[in-house]
């Protein structure tokens, strides 16, 4: 039997969310938004992009780096709230 894919989790949806509201603020289509993170260093095609903007796809670390950079904002802007979530434990993060 195959491995179930993970379930995308709030910040991967966060980062989703933002990742298409900057790309199409900045008027950017997919295609254009993947060619400038490949210029950048990391091969995505705008396939992959949109299946990270529709929550088919995860969204690595080093993804979310590379559209941050292309894009032109730390990669925090792209997690907004769900990057600072308190852990349930009652630990700060």
């Amino acid at each position: 039997m195959p491995p179930r894919p993970l379930e995308i989790g709030p910040a991967g949806q966060a980062a989703a969310h933002a990742i298409e509201r900057l790309r199409t603020t900045r008027g950017y289509s997919q295609r254009r938004l993947a060619d400038r993170v490949t210029a950048l260093g990391r091969p995505l095609t705008f396939t992959q992009l949109s299946r990270i903007e529709r929550r088919v796809r995860r969204c690595d670390v080093d993804d979310l780096v590379a559209i941050a950079a292309a894009l032109g904002v730390a990669p925090q802007a792209l997690l907004g709230d769900a990057g600072t979530r308190p852990r349930v434990d009652g630990g700060g993060i």
